[in-house]
């Protein structure tokens, strides 16, 4: 068996006629689950059954809006049941999903229109004061399907799906393959517009196969919630794709993710299984409620999106028990490729190579560097984008045959665990060699006074570069001049002298993207 045979057999082959609706959502009828409880939301509950009926009267829909195979389709949705029954129904109809914040402005919703040049666009009526004007002046016609009270002169969405039977031949499975069309996943946006990467069928139900199953260890029993909202590919995976695919349940929320949410929705959802992010495993841990919420239902948290400092998980483990498992995916590898696994948690690190991947760490010309070294990772896998959509020139950088090379600095160790160094546009050259920002703030965040910390590059009076670090403290702080040293003396007796913050700015808090990472590039134009 060659190399590239021995890679891609962690997965059996797809069928030639493959659909994600059925792979995820159907299958869970045909193996006896029609009855259970698929989405929890509120006071509002949805069965596998129920589900399924929907997302057939919703393919149905589209396909009497005129949507043909391998068009776009625009989710614009808050995290609720008519989410997960459109985003099923568009892959029924053999359509393509493009999932988009719901918080989005109108600028925002204009350029996603204008470059998805979707057919419809499946919404809500909040989010109609933004979206609406965009809709209106979009150069090429758009249907607009619109949930809630109020579908602003668009068409009413429960209307429009009480005229379809599910078992109409409009409602019927698109006869697709694991090559075809599925899904846009949007990259985080970190420099200009958000790019797209265009995937397959068969890219989602490999990774599904891989990490979810042999890594993260879905289980039917599972009840599973999460802190990123359904439209980021990170909650997509974890709180929608890998629990239907063994038959587990889902808790949805549509309001905005806050520790005091998350502490009642796990009171009174139990969910054993909790997508996590580092912002708010730090909001949870600093919140009064922590000392009496009851957290034993959890088995397994997870967190990506941005680094997991050491002394984060910790706290968790100190106070839940619970092991995090700290991964590294993306939009244009689909979801997590490089994870740590139950019971082996290297601290620090990222962990290992999830089975059905390869990664390697090169230097700028391309060539693998030893462990121990930091380089730019590649990876490949069956999970791989085609494309940027259109974008050539960064597709033929990203996507080289079956590696797509990041844009991430790693370091792998001799025992295979993978280390984190920051991105490779994040580094900064201080006295002539390069500094992880991320390295800096991990040892700031060891201090008692500082709960959340943003270090990036600013030029000095000589213009060259030096740290400069945003600092949001815990309660019973303040920051001086006073404080200010105490950190530099703090980071000089971790780290070399150089790498010291020359700027220490209080915040009350620090911005963050759609995605709930902190956004460095709002704080770098702020400079």
């Amino acid at each position: 068996m060659s190399a590239g045979e021995e890679l891609y057999s962690a997965v059996a082959p797809l069928p030639e006629r493959f659909n994600l609706c059925d792979y995820y959502l159907d299958r869970n009828l045909r193996e006896g689950r029609g009855g259970k409880v698929a989405i929890h939301c509120g006071d509002r509950s949805a069965t596998y059954a129920q589900l399924s009926a929907r997302a057939r009267q919703v393919a149905a829909v589209l396909r009497r809006l005129g949507v043909r195979p391998e068009e776009r389709v625009l989710l614009a949705l808050p995290d609720i049941p008519e989410y997960a029954e459109s985003w099923f129904g568009i892959l029924r109809a053999g359509a393509v999903f493009a999932m988009v914040s719901p918080l989005n402005h109108r600028e925002a919703f204009q350029n996603y229109l204008a470059y998805t040049k979707c057919r419809v666009v499946i919404t809500h009526s909040d989010c109609l004061p933004e979206i609406a004007p965009a809709l209106r002046a979009a150069r090429l016609p758009v249907a607009a399907l619109v949930v809630g009270p109020d579908a602003g002169g668009f068409l009413d969405y429960e209307e429009a799906l009480g005229a379809e039977d599910p078992d109409s031949a409009l409602a019927a499975l698109e006869p697709t393959g694991p090559d075809d069309l599925a899904g846009w996943l949007f990259t985080s946006g970190s420099t200009g517009l958000p790019k797209a990467c265009v995937h397959t069928h068969a890219d989602f139900a490999y990774n599904t196969e891989t990490y979810a199953l042999q890594v993260a260890g879905y289980r039917e029993s599972d009840v599973c919630l999460s802190v990123p909202k359904l439209f980021f590919g990170y909650a997509t995976g974890t709180n929608l794709m890998f629990p239907f695919r063994v038959g587990a349940s889902v808790v949805l929320f549509p309001g905005r993710a806050t520790a005091d949410e998350l502490f009642d929705q796990i009171e009174r959802f139990r969910p054993t299984f909790l997508t996590h992010v580092p912002t708010m495993i730090n909001n949870m841990l600093r919140s009064p409620r922590i000392a009496s919420a009851d957290l034993s239902s959890l088995r397994i948290c997870l967190s990506a999106g941005e680094a997991l400092p050491a002394r984060l998980y910790e706290e968790w483990k100190a106070c839940t028990g619970v092991e995090i498992l700290d991964g590294i995916g993306s939009a244009e590898m689909f979801h997590i490729y490089i994870s740590n696994r139950p019971g082996d948690v290297k601290l620090g690190s990222l962990g290992r190579i999830v089975p059905g991947y390869e990664a390697q760490i090169v230097d700028p010309a391309g060539r693998p560097v030893p462990d121990g070294e930091p380089g730019r990772l590649r990876i490949r896998g069956g999970s791989t984008a085609l494309c940027y959509w259109g974008d050539k020139p960064k597709s033929r950088a990203t996507f080289q045959g079956e590696w797509c090379t990041t844009a991430d600095i790693f370091r792998r160790d001799a025992g295979g665990y993978y280390w984190y160094e920051g991105r490779d546009d994040d580094l900064l050259k201080v006295s002539g060699i390069w500094v992880s920002p991320l390295e800096i703030e991990n040892v700031l965040l060891e201090h008692p006074a500082v709960a959340e910390i943003c270090v990036i590059g600013r030029e000095d009076e000589d213009r060259l570069i030096k740290p400069h670090a945003f600092v949001v403290l815990k309660p019973g702080h303040q920051g001086s001049d006073q404080l200010a040293a105490e950190l530099k003396a703090h980071i000089q007796s971790r780290l070399t002298p150089h790498k010291y913050p020359r700027w220490f700015e209080w915040r009350e808090s620090l911005p963050k993207n759609d995605r709930g990472k902190v956004s460095r590039k709002e704080l770098k134009a702020q400079l």
